[in-house]
């Protein structure tokens, strides 16, 4: 990547020979180094990687799982999602836990192999035997989503609480969620609070955005508006739409935070980027009545339009439909 840039280092200097002589040679020599050390470090990297091949055909669980590996992320070979299933699979039939777990991931996202839940749970039940958190949080899932297997909360329940035993906040963020909706378990807003604060702790950011949704309903805990933005700033910083546009509600009505229209646009946006309907909505609702932002049909509409277009949230796609309707051409 480099190579370019020290070849017109070189050419530079060379046109300036008679003023810079000792300067054209050090970059010369430089060049010459840096190919060497590129060269060198090139020929160690395919030495290491037919290394690795040759331990993998051989039979070697570690080498298979780290080849698989290098071709589901592409480094030092062509990325081959199909390559990392066959090499993870061979790791995987030696008990290999990691390729175990990563099998059951591409079965259940349908990489490299066909989509198949059976199969992801065959492999995360393996790996879940060998004590995996993860393979067991995933499990569960598909206990819960009926992925694979007849939906049985129960058991998703005993799977979530096997890894959360294991401090996997994942599954404590789960567990959180089962309590919650009184979904295998009886309904206790205590206990989801409690499971979602300790995944949230662990800076979990789905967790982050249930614990402050509990504070901002007052479910299991005191109603506190101060709480649940405190919450939903952490998950938003880490990406979390909805907790992004959770707080452009906050502000919007002035719950535990001065209202503040310019900031509700801010949040809005955030969240209507990562295709959040009902932030595309509700944007598209401030540049319609000037809230925050000075009046902008055009704008309205283009964020309305981008809502009306989503399929995930019926209610934001009709309300956005609707607000075309009305709004001058």
């Amino acid at each position: 990547m480099h190579k370019p840039l020290c070849l017109a280092l070189l050419l530079a200097a060379t046109a300036h020979a008679l003023a810079a002589d000792d300067a054209t040679s050090k970059q010369t020599a430089d060049f010459r180094q840096w190919q060497k050390r590129a060269d060198a470090e090139q020929a160690a990297a395919d030495s290491a990687l037919t290394d690795l091949q040759q331990r993998a055909a051989a039979g070697d669980a570690t080498a298979q799982f780290e080849l698989g590996a290098l071709y589901y992320l592409g480094q030092g070979v062509p990325q081959d999602y199909a390559q990392a299933a066959v090499w993870w699979e061979r790791a995987a039939t030696q008990d290999h836990v990691d390729a175990q777990f990563n099998l059951g991931a591409l079965y259940g996202e349908g990489q490299g192999v066909a989509q198949d839940y059976s199969q992801a749970r065959a492999w995360y039940e393996k790996a879940a035997a060998q004590g995996d958190a993860s393979a067991q949080h995933n499990l569960g899932v598909l206990y819960a989503e009926g992925q694979g297997v007849a939906q049985d909360y129960a058991q998703a329940r005993a799977w979530f609480e096997k890894a959360a035993a294991q401090d996997d906040a994942n599954a404590q963020n789960s567990l959180g969620i089962l309590y919650n909706n009184g979904h295998g378990v009886a309904q206790d807003y205590a206990q989801a609070h409690t499971w979602y604060e300790k995944a949230a702790a662990k800076g979990n950011s789905h967790a982050q955005y249930n614990l402050g949704y509990l504070y901002y309903e007052g479910k299991g805990v005191t109603q506190d508006y101060g709480q649940a933005r405190a919450w939903w700033e952490k998950a938003a910083a880490q990406g979390d739409a909805g907790a992004q546009y959770n707080l452009g509600v906050l502000y919007a009505k002035g719950l535990g935070v001065a209202q503040d229209y310019g900031q509700t646009r801010t949040w809005y946006e955030k969240a209507a980027a990562q295709g959040y309907a009902q932030a595309q909505y509700n944007l598209g609702a401030l540049y319609g009545n000037g809230q925050g932002v000075p009046k902008n049909n055009a704008q309205a509409r283009l964020w309305w339009e981008k809502a009306a277009a989503q399929t995930d949230n019926k209610e934001a796609q009709q309300a956005a439909q609707q607000a075309l309707q009305k709004i001058p051409q």
